[in-house]
């Protein structure tokens, strides 16, 4: 058997890990790429595999970057199940459709011009129908329920404190009379979060699959992100401008929601009409309403006590694109929420196009910004960006928010591995870009558990507990680098990564040796 990355390999997008047991092909994760275009070319390849040979997907949460890809998937031959926590269903159902919707529109206004251009036609990814039809895949499933996914495979999803319905998923692969445990973390949560209980920790594994996405920094705002929020209200309040917040519709918007609601209990900031301006922001907020049995303990007594974070009487919410275009003209002061959260596609991008230039505006980050999205060129300091073929001068005041990321930090992501018991043979560190992923490899390897970032679509061979695992899947790191050196040697990387990879022989050698004296010949 062998697990495949077939995404979030050396980026933090696209999740997608293909395990092949030789009887039952599983697959966690199908995640759009999202960040520089390159990394967004993969979204129009053929996928790597045959969807039809797929027996079933495993879907950590509905986060686009997790879920994005299941419509072209299931277009493209799927034919079997996707089992999903239920909240995760409840927010695929209008995750998936408006991604295509937005595909759609995006796509449109690109044809507009390139008629104009004379130049060859595109096509969305996938439509609004077709992530309406991916829906009638799913399966729900509740956490701490063990269920089999195949003849030789169960599966057990348990709470990751990510997002409403996020999960780890815990794997059990019988082959030849012995089981073989594999655990994908998904996304780590953040300890604290609003609505949400704190990420499971798991004792036993023989492989782990994990997150990096904050593997190379730690959270500096988690003990006063809300009065940087109260700051960045009342600031904007004074200068008479508009406060943009470029938010996921799914958790993020109503985490802020929640941090707003604390405010005015306060009475810290001045009374503000909020704008929750993204149809899918709007309808997750209702799921996280009717979902409130998932809440953790803080949140159920705010709601006992007759102060629902997500029912003030100043939010208004605009559904339509008249409404939204509206908010482009409106006079005076107020807080606009509006999604996508990286600032790649979605109404967020038409606020930014008519706010950046304003000097009396702030844009308020709260969230992970992926290489080569808008908003990380933006939180980069760059003073013009293009939105919609138009060069915007930056001119509003760009703040940032850290504590409110959704994800563990590099001390967390750590104690989270440690956890683990000695029969841990191998942790493969995904979705993180190449240094966050680097810097956590290296500091798993210091605790001498074996790690290793795999390339994309790299494959590892998965011994069974009666072998010797370890020698194995190091062996298998060794050869992965080799051919990675040799398409270096034949111009296909840079000499900055060759020399990261001869570092990393040398140091997986060493290590071989120790554990292997036998093959010191190799």
């Amino acid at each position: 058997m062998y697990i495949q990355f077939l995404g979030a390999a050396e980026t933090v997008t696209g999740s997608c890990f293909l395990v092949d047991t030789g009887v039952t092909r599983v697959m966690v994760d199908c995640g759009l790429f999202q960040g520089s275009k390159e990394i967004k070319e993969r979204n129009y390849r053929n996928f790597p595999i045959s969807p039809a040979s797929v027996d079933y997907v495993l879907l950590t949460h509905a986060h686009i970057d997790h879920s994005g890809l299941l419509p072209k998937f299931i277009k493209h031959g799927f034919k079997g199940k996707v089992i999903a926590t239920s909240a995760t269903v409840d927010l695929c159902e209008i995750l998936l459709p408006d991604c295509g919707h937005i595909q759609e529109m995006e796509v449109e206004r690109k044809n507009r011009k390139y008629r104009r251009q004379g130049r060859k036609l595109i096509e969305p990814i996938y439509t609004a129908d077709d992530g309406a039809h991916a829906l009638k895949f799913f399966e729900r499933v509740d956490y701490n329920q063990v269920i089999p996914v195949g003849p030789n495979v169960k599966v057990c999803f348990r709470d990751a404190g990510h997002m409403l319905g996020s999960s780890m998923i815990e794997m059990w692969i019988t082959e030849n009379g012995q089981e073989t445990k594999l655990v994908f973390s998904g996304d780590i949560g953040n300890t604290g979060q609003p609505y949400l209980k704190d990420p499971s920790f798991i004792a036993e594994a023989d492989y782990v699959i994990m997150e990096s996405t904050y593997g190379n920094r730690e959270h500096q705002d988690l003990d006063n992100k809300l009065e940087l929020l109260q700051q960045a209200i009342v600031d904007t309040y004074k200068k008479g401008g508009k406060l943009i917040i470029p938010a996921f519709a799914a958790g993020r918007t109503q985490d802020i929601l929640y941090s707003i609601n604390l405010l005015r209990m306060q009475n810290a900031i001045p009374e503000m009409p909020i704008y929750i301006d993204s149809p899918m922001a709007i309808n997750a907020t209702e799921i996280f309403k009717r979902n409130c049995h998932l809440y953790d303990t803080e949140t159920k007594e705010l709601i006992a006590h007759g102060c629902h974070p997500l029912e003030m009487s100043n939010i208004r919410t605009t559904r339509t694109m008249e409404e939204s275009r509206e908010l482009n003209f409106l006079h005076g002061r107020a807080i606009i929420i509006s999604a996508s959260g990286m600032c790649d596609a979605g109404r967020i991008k038409h606020h930014l196009r008519h706010n950046l230039w304003r000097p009396e505006a702030t844009i308020l980050f709260v969230g992970y910004q992926a290489e080569g999205t808008l908003g990380r060129r933006i939180l980069s300091g760059e003073k013009t960006v293009r939105i919609h073929g138009e060069e915007v001068v930056v001119r509003a005041e760009i703040r940032r928010i850290d504590g409110y990321s959704a994800h563990a930090d590099q001390p967390a992501l750590l104690n989270w591995v440690k956890q683990f018991s000695s029969r841990l043979k191998q942790v493969f560190v995904v979705h993180g870009e190449a240094q966050a992923a680097a810097n956590l490899e290296s500091l798993i390897k210091a605790e001498g558990i074996p790690a290793h970032v795999p390339y994309w679509l790299e494959k590892f061979e998965l011994a069974t507990a009666t072998k010797q695992a370890v020698p194995e899947v190091l062996l298998a790191t060794w050869q992965n680098i080799q051919r990675r050196m040799q398409a270096a040697l034949q111009g296909e990387l840079s000499p900055t990564k060759y020399s990261v990879l001869l570092r990393q022989l040398a140091e997986l050698e060493a290590q071989m040796n120790e554990m292997l004296p036998e093959e010191k010949a190799m």
